[in-house]
């Protein structure tokens, strides 16, 4: 008789997760994690030269380097022995993994203090900073990778689970970072650091907890049951009492996202001048409001229609709150390179700041060289003049700008030649007139004048 899909499902995934087979036996498992607890000669050397490492590898900003640092590391022994404890109470083994993971995570915070006190290289890179703000994901990264460290201890085939463990839940890199708050005298850096390493440690005890219990490993036979029923309840405690900074954190970190794609949007779509272009966009918070910083380089724009403008704009990309300040023009923009984050920035802006002004120099040059001709081409002409045009006794030649009062906005550029002549010279000889002083001046449309008071 056939069985029905439900059931041919459940035996299907029941087949898939059997762990029939594929486990040691209890007595096999504890041993092997019962002897990598114990922190004395060997392991306490190893340890510090991994710190050693780890603290270079955050100096330098080498992710391969850390890497191999979590590779050294015996860290893991005590955090999955302080696990398997809980599991089968067996408090005598809690109070020692408890014991030799205080005792590694002080060695190893006194080895980077006293490195990052000697380094000469004290910068701040991106794997230290990511180093001090945990958050929740932290808390699963520490859960799962426990769960998994104590189901390939509990197995036959281990492979490298272990390894991957101690890469994956990284727990060198912060106890570094705490050192390195300590030698610079950066307090959030210390408890940043700390915090991520307790969430670690205590997550991954948590998880090697619950897989003792899933795997019905049998509890010591001297255990006490009401001291056992104390120790749970603490436990439970313990685990949701850090978990909770983190879910705050984590809050703060999603807010902080969506505050920053709104401001990406905002500037994308509202910020775009035909002569002006935004240098950059910072974000800060100033007595506890968030504020904008635009920073705007080329043709200077009206400050306060700008700022009245954008302002109005801001509240319909969720940015009603945000303080908009806005930089712009040479001085406000130099006063604002010290918050640019990059070289790169700085450079755009002073190749920005080059080309307006030589621009302004090419146009001054045109001025001057146009002031030197209307000053010579009188000179120039005069003596051809004297003979072609008889009766023109004096003439200037000009360049200058015309407004128009019905429109404010346009002015023309036009040529000029005034000219005083001893008689009323007539309308083809004031077209040959303009012909020849276009020919000879290498000018466009000119205007003859007659004027006869210049004497």
């Amino acid at each position: 008789m056939k069985a029905n899909p439900a059931t041919r499902i459940s035996n299907f995934f029941v087949n898939y997760f059997s762990l029939n087979g594929q486990l040691v036996s209890q007595a096999e498992a504890e041993a092997a994690i019962r002897e990598s607890v114990s922190f004395k000669g060997t392991s306490i050397l190893i340890l510090i030269l991994a710190i050693f490492i780890a603290s270079l590898g955050l100096n330098t900003n080498s992710t391969a380097v850390i890497i191999g640092a979590m590779l050294i590391s015996p860290l893991m022994g005590p955090i999955i022995g302080l696990g398997l404890g809980i599991g089968v109470h067996d408090f005598e083994l809690i109070k020692r993994c408890l014991r030799n993971l205080l005792m590694a995570a002080g060695f190893s915070v006194i080895t980077a203090t006293l490195y990052f006190l000697i380094s000469p290289v004290n910068e701040e890179h991106s794997e230290l900073l990511a180093r001090t703000s945990p958050t929740i994901y932290d808390v699963l990264i520490g859960f799962f990778g426990g769960g998994a460290g104590i189901i390939a201890l509990g197995s036959t085939n281990k492979g490298n689970v272990i390894t991957g463990v101690a890469i994956a839940t990284a727990l060198m890199p912060p106890l570094c970072t705490a050192g390195y708050g300590l030698a610079t005298w950066q307090m959030q850096y210390f408890l940043g650091a700390t915090y991520l390493f307790v969430i670690n440690s205590i997550y991954i005890a948590f998880a090697t907890y619950i897989g003792v219990k899933l795997m019905k490993y049998k509890p010591v036979s001297a255990a006490d049951p009401d001291r056992s029923q104390r120790v749970m309840r603490v436990v439970y405690v313990v685990a949701v009492l850090t978990m909770l900074p983190s879910i705050y954190l984590t809050y703060r970190m999603l807010q902080t996202n969506k505050f920053n794609t709104r401001v990406e949007q905002f500037v994308s779509e509202e910020c775009h001048f035909p002569q002006t272009q935004v240098l950059s966009a910072r974000t800060g918070i100033d007595n506890g409001q968030r504020t904008l910083s635009l920073t705007l380089i080329g043709q200077i724009l009206p400050a306060d229609s700008l700022q009245v403008a954008l302002s109005e704009r801001m509240k319909y990309y969720g940015l009603n709150d945000t303080r908009l300040i806005i930089y712009q023009g040479r001085e406000e923009s130099e006063r604002n390179i010290g918050m640019a984050p990059s070289l790169a920035e700085v450079y755009s802006l002073a190749q920005t700041t080059i080309t307006r002004q030589q621009h302004s120099i090419d146009s001054l040059r045109q001025l001057l060289a146009a002031d030197h001709t209307n000053g010579t081409a009188a000179a120039m002409v005069a003596p051809e003049i004297k003979v072609l045009f008889p009766e023109i006794r004096q003439i200037a030649v000009s360049t200058t700008l015309v407004a128009r009062p019905s429109d404010t906005t346009r002015v023309d550029t036009v040529n000029v030649a005034l000219v005083n002549t001893s008689k009323n010279i007539r309308s083809s000889e004031r077209r040959k007139l303009a012909e020849y002083l276009r020919a000879r001046l290498n000018m466009g449309e000119i205007q003859i004048v007659d004027v006869r008071s210049l004497d």
